[in-house]
């Protein structure tokens, strides 16, 4: 049923953002030197590598690790850089994983391929076994402020509380926080 829920959705989600994904994919074009998307390979459920796209609001070279590992995040944003990560609309292109089913809706966020400690705990607490999502629990309840374990823990709790009710909770509660811009850092 959730497998059906997050076609539909990602489908009726395609339909409707189609002209503002073009608009945010020409401004970056616009801004910055180089692709509208940025694929980075992230682990999907039981460890396996995908390819997970969003809108590039990083410049081209840019290392790939997690934007709180590098000195100085902002010196590494595009123009509109800032407002496409306080707004979420970077993550609009990940509707596109969740068609492929590499994503759910709602799950842990994909961690990058090389956060090893991350990885290592989710499989540790079985989390590994869960569908990645556009967002989670954990995204809620600080999303990138966050340390590792607490953030495993919140992976934790929703994968024991999983119902439909329960991801219609996180989707509601995603939005407000989207709304109001909170607990983005950079």
């Amino acid at each position: 049923m959730k497998r059906v829920l997050d076609l539909f959705l990602a489908l009726v989600a395609l339909m409707l953002l189609c002209v503002p994904l073009l608009g945010v994919a020409l401004l970056v074009r616009l801004t910055s030197r180089g692709p509208a998307l940025y694929w980075s390979d992230r682990v999907g459920r039981n460890d396996v590598i995908y390819r997970m796209p969003k809108f590039r609001s990083m410049l081209l070279d840019t290392p790939a690790v997690a934007t709180h590992l590098l000195n100085n995040p902002q010196s590494y944003l595009t123009p509109i850089g800032s407002f496409l990560r306080k707004s979420s609309l970077d993550e609009l292109p990940q509707l596109w994983s969740i068609i492929k089913g590499d994503m759910s809706f709602v799950g842990p966020r994909p961690a990058l391929f090389n956060q090893d400690d991350l990885i290592a705990l989710r499989k540790q607490y079985g989390v590994d076994q869960l569908l990645p999502g556009l967002t989670g629990w954990a995204q809620i309840n600080g999303r990138d402020e966050l340390p590792i374990p607490q953030k495993v823990a919140l992976d934790v709790e929703y994968m024991q509380r999983q119902s439909l009710g329960f991801d219609l909770k996180i989707i509601f509660l995603t939005a407000v926080k989207v709304i109001r811009r909170e607990s983005v850092s950079h």
